[in-house]
C-alpha cells in the first residue's frame, strides 16, 4: 500500500527500484477516487498529467533521479501552476491562466515529484475554514463534521487522508500550522523568505511578507525536512529571500522553554496536557525543560491583527464593492470588524511597523537561553464547521484568542513547527508547536524529529484503508 508510506520511504524505495513511480501514483489516485468525494480536498485534480509524469520518470536513469523522484505531492491552490488559473478560492480571481509555475512547483518538478493536483482554500485565504463558492467545503478526515482548518485546509486534509504524500501551504496567521494540528500532520512555517513564495496569489510582498510565508506540510517532521531541503535554496524572485545555506544545527546545551498557553489567553485542558506530555518526552531524551513566559508581549496579537485583518479587510471591501453578493462568507467573515471604523493613516502603519520590530527584538533577546519554545499551536483541537466559541477551564474563548499561540509568531517572523502528539477525548488529533528564532529551521526540524521518535508512530484516520 504505497499511499500509506511516508514520502522519504517512497523516495528511498523508488531509488532502490523496489517501487515504480507509476505504482505509487496509481495507489494515491485510487485513494483520491475513494475518499475525496467525502473529504473534498482537491480544487483541481491532475490525474492524467501525474500519470504522464511518472511514466517518463520511470525511464529516468539512476544518475538523473532527484531527491523526490516519483513522490506524489500536492500544492495549495494559491500557488501558480502553468496553464491553470489561480483562483485563491474566489470567483473574483482565476480570469487568466498562470504563464509560469510558482517557484515551489518548479522545485518539486526539478526534484522529480509528480504533482497530483491543487488543494482547496477559503476565499482570499482569509479564514480558518476551507470553503468557497467554487468547489465548496473541505472536511476533516478524522471527522467529516469538523473543519480541517484554513487556509491550507485542503492540503492538510489530502495529506492526512493519504491522498498525497506531502506538499506546500502558506501561513500568515497559522494557515500551515492550524490545519496541520487539526488533521494530525506536521507543518513548518519558516522564517519569511527561507522558502520562496514567488508565484503565490496574492503576492507575499511587503508588508504581507512580514507575516505570510510558504511552508512544507507532510505526515512526519522527517518528511517535512526533506521538502524543506528541496524548497529552501535562495530565490531572487522572492523579495524576502536571503542566501542562507542549509546547515547542521547545533543542539548542544539546548534548553526548551515551555508555555502552557500564550500569556493570558486560556486553552482547553487537552492542549495543556499534550504540551506537558511533549515536555516530559523532550526531557526524557535529554533536553532540559523550563517554564517560559515572554515579557512585554501583551500587545502582539493586536499588532498582528492590524496587519492581517484591519488593513487587508479594507482592501477586500473595496475590491468586492458592488459585487458583495458574489463573495463567500469565508472571505468576508472578518470585514464587519473594520466597517465603519476610521481608516488607519500612514502614522498608524509606521507606528505598528515600529512596534512589530520592537516585539521581534524583545523576543529574540528573551530566547537567548531557550532557543526553542514548546507551546500549543491553538487553543482548541479541530472544531465543528462554523463553530466560534469554546469553553476552557477558566472562561469561554472565541476565534481570536484561540489562534493567539500561532499568530504572534507570524508577527515576529519566527519559524514554527507543528508536530502531531495526541488526541482529544472525541478522537481529534492534537499537535504541539515548536518555535525558534529566525533562520533556525534546521534546529526546529532536528528537535521535531527527536520528539516524534519519542512519540512513536502516529495513526491514520479510520477512513484510510
Amino acid at each position: 500500500m504505497p499511499h500509506r508510506l511516508g514520502l522519504t520511504e517512497i523516495a528511498a524505495l523508488v531509488r532502490q527500484r523496489k517501487l515504480s513511480p507509476v505504482e505509487v501514483v496509481d495507489a494515491h489516485l485510487k485513494q483520491i477516487e475513494k475518499l475525496n468525494p467525502k473529504v473534498n480536498a482537491f480544487f483541481t485534480l491532475l490525474a492524467d498529467e501525474a500519470r504522464e509524469t511518472v511514466r517518463a520518470l520511470d525511464k529516468t536513469p539512476d544518475a538523473e533521479r532527484g531527491p523526490l523522484h516519483g513522490v506524489p505531492l500536492t500544492v495549495k491552490e494559491c500557488f501558480d501552476y502553468k496553464g491553470l488559473p489561480t483562483y485563491c478560492g474566489s470567483r473574483f480571481f482565476g480570469k487568466t491562466a498562470a504563464v509560469e509555475d510558482s517557484t515551489a512547483v518548479k522545485r518539486f518538478r526539478a526534484a522529480g515529484a509528480a504533482i497530483l493536483g491543487k488543494t482547496n482554500t477559503p476565499e482570499f485565504l482569509a479564514n480558518y475554514e476551507s470553503d468557497n463558492h467554487i468547489i465548496g467545503r473541505t472536511n476533516n478526515p478524522w471527522n467529516l463534521d469538523h473543519t480541517p482548518g484554513g487556509s491550507s485546509g485542503g492540503e492538510s486534509a489530502a495529506i492526512s487522508a493519504r491522498m498525497s504524500a506531502g506538499g506546500i501551504g502558506s501561513d500568515g496567521g497559522g494557515s500551515v500550522r492550524i490545519p496541520a494540528h487539526f488533521c494530525g500532520i506536521a507543518g513548518l512555517k519558516p522564517t519569511p523568505g527561507r522558502v520562496s513564495a514567488a508565484g503565490h496569489v496574492p503576492a507575499i510582498t511587503h508588508p504581507g511578507g512580514l507575516l505570510g510565508v510558504a511552508g512544507p506540510m507532510a505526515r512526519s517532521v522527517k518528511d517535512v525536512k526533506a521538502l524543506f531541503e528541496v524548497l529552501s535554496p535562495y530565490d531572487l524572485n522572492d523579495p524576502f529571500a536571503a542566501p542562507v545555506p542549509l546547515r547542521e544545527p547545533d543542539s548542544k546545551d539546548l534548553r526548551i522553554g515551555v508555555m502552557d498557553q500564550f500569556l493570558k489567553a486560556p486553552v482547553q485542558q487537552v492542549m495543556t496536557d499534550t504540551v506537558r506530555k511533549a515536555g516530559r518526552a523532550l526531557e526524557g531524551i535529554g533536553f532540559p525543560v523550563d517554564e517560559f513566559t515572554p515579557v512585554g508581549f501583551d500587545r502582539a496579537p493586536n499588532v498582528w491583527a492590524f496587519f492581517f485583518t484591519d488593513l487587508p479587510s479594507r482592501a477586500t471591501a473595496k475590491f468586492i464593492a458592488g459585487r458583495e453578493q458574489d463573495a463567500h462568507w469565508t472571505g468576508t467573515e472578518f470585514l464587519s470588524k473594520v466597517v465603519g471604523t476610521p481608516e488607519p493613516g500612514w502614522d498608524n502603519v509606521l507606528e505598528m511597523l515600529a512596534e512589530r520590530d520592537r516585539l521581534r527584538i524583545l523576543l529574540m533577546n528573551q530566547m537567548e537561553r531557550h532557543r526553542v519554545l514548546l507551546l500549543p499551536p491553538c487553543g482548541v483541537p479541530a472544531f465543528r464547521h462554523r463553530e466560534r466559541s469554546w469553553q476552557t477551564p477558566s472562561k469561554k474563548i472565541g476565534l481570536f484568542e484561540a489562534m493567539m499561540p500561532a499568530t504572534v509568531f507570524n508577527l515576529a517572523g519566527f519559524p514554527a513547527l507543528v508536530v502531531p502528539f495526541g488526541f482529544s477525548s472525541d478522537g481529534m488529533p492534537v499537535g504541539v508547536q515548536l518555535v525558534a528564532r529566525p533562520y533556525d529551521e534546521e534546529l526546529l526540524l532536528k528537535v521535531g524529529i527527536k520528539l516524534e521518535e519519542a512519540r512513536g508512530p502516529f495513526p491514520a484516520p479510520e477512513m484510510v484503508a
